[in-house]
């Protein structure tokens, strides 16, 4: 099993918090091309650090922000997903983004999450620091902030500074002059230490180099039986 960040040894198991209310419920979005071992270690971190009872995996489609279509088909990265997961408690994975027409909007997800799990579910929205300077060109990113609250990976530059005693001075400028009042739907992690590139793997791939350890062993075995990533002919 993904080795569990250190600085987490001392939180709380997920759920250990949540006051015997609604679940409370992660999602963490990506094209996960392929899913690797970095994303493990964020939804394990949002998992015991922000005390969730689940962390939903939830492969897109298009994402409207990254116009390069993923290399792998919805029905690939899927099902690496759940190969990447299987066995892991407190990890799902939604198709719900993979096979919808058209860009991809979280706030549509969101909605019909929201609808799905029933009014007393505590959605939180994963993302990197990064992510959250851009949150003002997302569709409806309001309607977002009502539906979600934000679990924030902090970036080198993105987040609040060793012993920042308020998370909310970490957020961009541009996130508190837009949404002044949203300060409080926005939670900063520890930050994530375990950083690997997707395209450095894609790259791996397909020069035929291995990709261990940084992914699970089973999705190197369904990257190779299904030739992905490697050049056409080949």
């Amino acid at each position: 099993m993904l080795p569990i960040i250190p600085r987490l040894a001392g939180l709380p198991l997920a759920g250990a918090d949540s006051g015997g209310g609604g679940r409370r419920i992660g999602l963490l979005g990506g094209t996960f091309d392929p899913p690797h071992n970095g994303h493990l270690a964020v939804a394990e971190l949002a998992l015991r650090a922000a005390a969730l009872d689940e962390v939903i995996f939830i492969p897109a489609g298009q994402p409207r922000l990254k116009p390069e279509s993923p290399s792998a088909t919805p029905e690939q990265r899927l099902a690496m997903v759940r190969l990447a997961i299987a066995g892991r408690p407190g990890f799902s994975a939604w198709d719900g983004e993979c096979f919808r027409a058209g860009p991809t909007y979280t706030v549509d997800t969101l909605e019909q999450l929201a609808a799905e799990r029933g009014g007393g579910a505590e959605l939180h929205f994963i993302m990197g620091g990064d992510v959250l300077a851009n949150f003002g060109q997302w569709r409806a990113p309001e309607r977002v902030l009502q539906l979600c609250r934000l679990l924030v990976i902090p970036r080198p530059g993105n987040g609040p500074g060793d012993g920042e005693p308020d998370a909310a001075a970490g957020l961009p400028d541009c996130f508190r002059r837009r949404f002044p009042e949203a300060a409080g739907r926005v939670q900063y992690l520890p930050a994530a230490e375990l950083q690997i590139s997707a395209t450095e793997l894609r790259e791996r791939a397909a020069a035929g180099q291995p990709l261990q350890p940084l992914l699970p062993p089973a999705v190197e075995r369904y990257i190779i039986e299904q030739g992905l990533y490697r050049p056409a002919g080949q």
